[in-house]
């Protein structure tokens, strides 16, 4: 036994939201990063390479890529060892919608393709940078 009125045959979703933004889930040629920002570890400049080329910065103004810089200093900062700077970076990323969760409250969609290739590693960076770099720092602490 069902309860409630029966619905109708063609019913229409009404919650469907009128500024939910769908993203375009093609590779980004991105942003070169700042020489005057002064970068000096592995995983800061892997932090920019992802974000200057997600799908998100499509709809970027010159005031978010401000706050990607100083996210990535933030990052730098990080991976030398202060670690008090995560939780300040993880509010930044999420303002931007790193997680599916974080996409889904900002009521972003990436559009999927389904003959879309898996990225293959960055050439300029090797993972043992980057694996050193993360070992340092968790025996550090």
């Amino acid at each position: 036994m069902t309860r409630g009125p029966k619905p109708k045959d063609n019913a229409v979703r009404r919650n469907k939201h009128e500024h939910a933004t769908e993203l375009d889930n093609a590779a980004q040629a991105g942003r070169e990063m700042p020489r005057g920002l002064g970068i000096s570890t592995a995983g800061a400049k892997r932090f920019w390479r992802t974000w200057s080329t997600a799908p998100q910065t499509q709809t970027w103004a010159e005031t978010d890529w401000t706050e990607l810089e100083i996210t990535t200093k933030l990052v730098d900062e990080l991976y030398r060892g202060e670690l008090k700077h995560a939780s300040e970076i993880r509010m930044r990323v999420a303002k931007w919608g790193a997680t599916v969760e974080d996409r889904s409250r900002l009521r972003m969609k990436l559009e999927d393709d389904p003959e879309e290739k898996p990225e293959e590693a960055a050439p300029d960076l090797p993972n043992s940078d980057l694996d050193e770099e993360l070992f340092k720092l968790l025996n550090d602490a």
